[in-house]
């Protein structure tokens, strides 16, 4: 039986940032995927600041960067009449290296470090690997693992699920994931048509408010991302249709024949776990938390919650802390996640879905007020880009 200290399921960017950090640390692990390589999906792309200050301890950043678009500004729109109110995050200059947000498909992020983690002396990547089930006693925890069509055992201290939103570790841990779905199917499309010579002042993030269909448009390398609502009784088939996408187009460049590299439907919740920790297991990213997208919060508040959780492992590891370590992980990360992530994103949502009449102008003004403002200004920009949120988490005892 292969043991080790610890396990992750996942390399995800969440699972794959843990194993990097935890090696850099000099503790062991082996990282568990059940897919044959790194997924590549297109569902995150935002890194925030905060993100990117984590990354560059672990030599992280500058790579990632070198992928990426920098995108200090960004807009919240009134998609009608064409008004917008921009924020830049340049002016956090005094606060970080990194004072924009990286536009970059999350997938390049784990490419990049589930590569390196067969070269590092502490870390062990198995693709092809998927976690089913785990028993704990007080001693450690007994992972059980499909492998080459064999099922296998890891013994290890400590296990950890990223491994999304249909995790198995939180199954073993047999704890409740309460929270909704959203009613409106969510529609993300690619392209690389020139958006910006039709919508010629649009910044590389805007978030275009609307009461009949929101948008988001996003730039990465070489690509526009949409993400647009459907109602939920208009069928995948049918939303996807060259009829129904051309539609969405024709709304945002009228008159223009626009090729699409990607197409996919969503659909969107909002869940917490009851707890983030059971004795030895424990979950981050959306194994632990699921949000809405509008913000880019989801996959930045995961690789918060396994960088905080690898620093409680390294106290209990390596300097004989006690298991409160990992309770104080569950407080402070559960707390924030509720407080703010959750919070936010659906705060986003509201935002951006705009109700018709003066309930659109009061939203529109109050977010103009923010931007207006130097002191509420640098507060918001503190929060969107996550400071704040580490901060409030540092603070729980």
């Amino acid at each position: 039986m292969l043991q080790t200290e610890v396990v992750i399921a996942g390399a995800g960017p969440v699972g794959a940032i843990g194993a990097a950090r935890l090696a850099s640390m000099g503790i062991n692990v082996v990282c568990c995927e059940t897919t044959e390589s790194c997924a590549s999906d297109l569902r995150a792309s935002t890194f925030h600041a905060s993100t990117l200050e984590m990354l560059d301890e672990i030599d992280a950043a500058e790579p990632l960067i070198g992928l990426g678009l920098k995108a200090p500004v960004y807009q919240w729109r009134d998609r009608r009449s064409g008004q917008f109110v921009e924020f830049d995050l340049g002016e956090l200059a005094d606060r970080t290296r990194f004072p924009y947000r990286l536009q970059c498909p999350q997938y390049h992020m784990s490419e990049l470090l589930t590569a390196r983690l067969p070269g590092l002396a502490h870390a062990d990547m198995r693709f092809g690997t998927k976690v089913l089930g785990a028993e704990q006693d007080a001693d450690g925890v007994t992972v059980t693992v499909s492998r080459a069509g064999k099922t296998e055992t890891i013994r290890a201290r400590f296990l950890i699920g990223a491994d999304g939103g249909h995790s198995a570790v939180r199954s073993a841990m047999n704890i409740g994931f309460d929270g909704f779905t959203y009613e409106e199917k969510f529609v993300s499309l690619s392209t690389a048509h020139p958006i910006e010579r039709t919508i010629t002042d649009l910044a590389y993030v805007n978030y275009l408010a609307d009461p009949q269909e929101w948008l988001v448009l996003l730039r990465v390398p070489e690509l526009w991302r949409i993400l647009v609502p459907a109602s939920v009784e208009t069928s995948n088939e049918e939303l996807l249709s060259e009829e129904s996408v051309a539609a969405v187009f024709d709304r945002i460049v009228p008159g223009q024949k626009v090729e699409t590299s990607h197409r996919t439907i969503y659909r969107v919740h909002q869940r917490v776990a009851k707890t983030f920790h059971t004795g030895r297991m424990m979950l981050v990213g959306d194994a632990a938390h699921l949000n809405n997208p509008l913000g880019g919060f989801g996959m930045n508040s995961g690789i918060h919650d396994v960088w905080n959780l690898a620093d409680k492992l390294w106290t209990i590891l390596r300097k004989d802390g006690d298991a409160e370590q990992l309770a104080r992980f569950d407080r402070q990360r559960r707390g924030v996640t509720t407080a703010f992530i959750q919070a936010q994103s659906i705060e986003n949502k509201a935002l951006i879905e705009q109700a018709p009449g003066e309930a659109h102008g009061a939203r529109m003004a109050r977010i103009a007020a923010t931007a207006a403002d130097p002191v509420t200004r640098r507060a918001y920009l503190l929060r969107q880009a996550m400071f704040q949120s580490l901060a409030d988490a540092e603070a729980i005892a």
